[in-house]
């Protein structure tokens, strides 16, 4: 009961910080950034507490679909918050917030068959941390990526800031740019890091219920790999990458999110 008063509350935090700066937006008024992240850095603790007693339970860790959402969620809204306490990305809170808040809520409301991890192989839950950072991370660079098209669509289209508002706190092209590179090759370090790490810790990988995950993560490693050299390399930028990007969280996604509505919705295997 605590836990869901706790989730409640960063629910709270989470909504009204994005009301603040969406009714900021709307009235063409320079947003609170130090308020906006302030009622996020508050949501956090809350949000955290809620996840630890929903996964850590006396019979095992529970990282079933839901509880997955609500540590991701977690993890997304806490890089926001460091990252946009140094750089200009506060119109991220409207995608990272509500991603937050909905795996809270998810989380709280819906159940799905899991059979708790309790006997975890040596290193296993290094490959499972180092998955959901992985995942959390291009998850992020996919919303900015949606952001950056947005901004490119809006530029090319010669919109002014009173036509979309949300141009009006978004830092110049360039710098979008380079922080979607940023997201990208943090998360392409950490998805290099798990896969080797799966192969090295669960006995099979290519088991028949882990084939379609292995290779739909492995596709995804692979197209962001190609991108991270064609930008490094031949100057790949702009639609490009924003399409590279989303196609590779497109693998990420059906891989690692997809599997577990399969199994755990569909199936019901545990």
């Amino acid at each position: 009961m605590i836990a869901q008063l706790a989730g409640l509350l960063a629910i709270a935090c989470y909504f009204l910080a994005c009301a603040l700066l969406g009714r900021a937006l709307m009235t063409q008024q320079a947003p609170s950034k130090m308020l906006i992240l302030s009622l996020g850095a508050i949501a956090l603790p809350l949000h955290g507490f809620s996840i630890i007693e929903h996964i850590y339970q006396h019979n095992g860790i529970h990282l079933g679909l839901f509880n997955t959402l609500s540590l991701i969620g977690w993890i997304i809204a806490c890089l926001h918050i460091a990252i946009s306490s140094y750089r200009p990305l506060l119109v991220m809170s409207l995608f990272a917030y509500p991603a937050a808040a909905f795996g809270i809520l998810a989380s709280i409301l819906f159940y799905a068959p899991y059979q708790p991890l309790t006997d975890l192989p040596k290193g296993a839950e290094s490959h499972i941390i180092l998955s959901i950072f992985a995942y959390s991370v291009l998850f992020l660079a996919a919303l900015h990526a949606i952001l950056l098209a947005i901004q490119n669509n809006n530029l090319k289209n010669h919109r002014h800031k009173s036509q979309n508002p949300l141009l009006s706190i978004m830092p110049p092209l360039q710098t979008m740019e380079s922080v979607l590179f940023d997201f990208i090759s943090f998360g392409f370090i950490l998805l290099s890091l798990a896969i080797i790490s799966g192969f090295i810790t669960l006995d099979n990988i290519f088991a028949q219920h882990l084939l379609h995950k292995t290779v739909l993560t492995i596709l995804a490693w692979f197209i962001f790999g190609t991108l991270l050299a064609g930008h490094y390399w031949r100057g790949w930028r702009g639609q490009r990458a924003v399409k590279f990007t989303l196609i590779g969280f497109g693998f990420l996604l059906l891989g690692f999110l997809g599997s577990k509505v399969v199994l755990e919705l569909i199936l019901q295997r545990v």
